[in-house]
């Protein structure tokens, strides 16, 4: 009887040499990766396989010795994977900087003319001070909030939402624990007794993506937003009904009465109109409810907790509310967050080297909207009414290349 081999197919093998034929950038740079020197910032745009792509592409990364050792990556993991460790001088003298926080003056001044620099948008941390020192070094500067494909979705953005969302829940269960000074209640019911009750401020991402975890945990939810559409497409992607509202006074108010745990995601960037739950509103809650704001870096979504001073303690209690607003709880989870980044600029900085800073300003609409300074000019709408200056139309410049 003839018997019959079945052949496994081996998996495509592209040799090395090839891929970095392919990939080679036409544009070479010299990235600068900072250590953050903001205690309660841990995360980092490159974790060590992203630096490893970007070095095979033919760019240089520059990584201040110690840098990684919040992700808990040694200065050994990143050169081994093709990073020079470097000195602070040394990194922001590169074309490109990465960075978390907005740069300083102090940081600014190291940079050469015309070099480009990618960081969070911390207006409340800005000065116009810090925008007088960018415009002296005409230098080219990109948010990560400003980021955008299509005016609605926001990688950067919405990818540190959705660690947000998560974190958010698991820090209410942790506060309300009585190893917190908590009340003592879980998240979820058990049976004979009452599951929390949450309030999400916000039907955006973060939203979205807490009120999935808190129902994983047995809580009520209840998200409130002023845009339907919003409520309606989160209840769809959710795929259960719960309770939705606009900002209706009476709803708002009732809610809050018996809430435990409400939560502030309500975006203040590239938004027209903001909104602020009033004092009025807070002081109604329970003794021992708790209150996160995600939005503290923004200016804060409750009137309890908008634009805190400098140092302020992140755990606080007013009118016998807990209130927790640090200023980025995704650096809580920082090697998460630092790998969705890296996945997010790993291919931009492959495109980049392509066409250079120049060429994809002017080809990729996605790179082009992140951009608020360009050649030291203003040129973002929503940055310059911030600091009461001028925007300037950044296709003007463009078009003179």
């Amino acid at each position: 009887m003839k018997t019959t081999q079945t052949r496994i197919k081996e998996p495509l093998r592209v040799p090395k040499e090839l891929l970095k034929e392919i990939s080679g950038a036409k544009f070479p740079m010299t990235i600068g990766v900072p250590k953050e020197d903001r205690p309660d910032e841990k995360r980092l745009v490159f974790t060590p396989e992203a630096v490893d792509m970007i070095v095979e592409s033919g760019h240089q990364i520059l990584l201040e010795a110690g840098a990684g050792a919040s992700i808990n990556y040694s200065d050994a993991d990143y050169s081994e994977s093709g990073a020079k460790i470097a000195t602070k001088e040394e990194v922001f003298g590169c074309d490109l900087i990465f960075k978390i926080a907005p740069p300083t003056p102090e940081e600014i001044s190291m940079m050469k003319k015309k070099a480009t620099i990618y960081s969070m948008l911390y207006l409340l941390d800005m000065s116009v001070e810090l925008i007088q020192a960018m415009a002296e070094r005409t230098v080219n500067a990109i948010g990560y909030e400003l980021i955008s494909s299509d005016g609605r979705n926001f990688p950067v953005q919405d990818s540190v939402s959705e660690i947000e969302g998560i974190a958010a829940i698991s820090i209410a269960s942790e506060l309300l624990s009585n190893e917190s000074g908590g009340k003592g209640i879980l998240l979820g019911g058990i049976p004979g007794i009452s599951p929390a009750e949450i309030i999400i401020i916000g039907a955006g991402v973060t939203g979205k993506v807490a009120a999935r975890a808190a129902l994983a945990l047995g809580a009520t939810v209840k998200v409130f937003d002023n845009d339907i559409l919003k409520l309606g497409k989160l209840q769809r992607e959710l795929g259960m009904p719960i309770f939705t509202s606009v900002f209706q006074p009476n709803v708002l108010m009732n809610a809050f009465k018996s809430a435990d745990v409400v939560i502030g995601a309500l975006p203040c960037i590239n938004e027209s109109v903001r909104y602020l739950i009033s004092a009025d509103v807070i002081r109604r809650m329970k003794k021992g409810s708790l209150i996160i704001d995600l939005r503290i870096n923004q200016g804060g979504c409750f009137e309890t907790t908008c634009f805190l001073p400098e140092k302020h303690p992140k755990i606080f209690e007013k009118g016998g509310v807990i209130h927790y607003c640090a200023i980025n709880i995704s650096s809580r989870v920082a090697r998460t967050a630092s790998m969705a980044l890296s996945n997010i600029f790993t291919p931009l900085v492959i495109r980049m080297g392509e066409s250079g800073i120049t060429g994809i300003a002017q080809s990729d609409p996605v790179f082009r909207s992140g951009l608020y300074m360009y050649s030291g000019k203003l040129v973002n709408s929503y940055v310059a009414k911030h600091f009461n200056l001028p925007a300037h139309d950044i296709g003007l410049f463009l078009s003179m290349f």
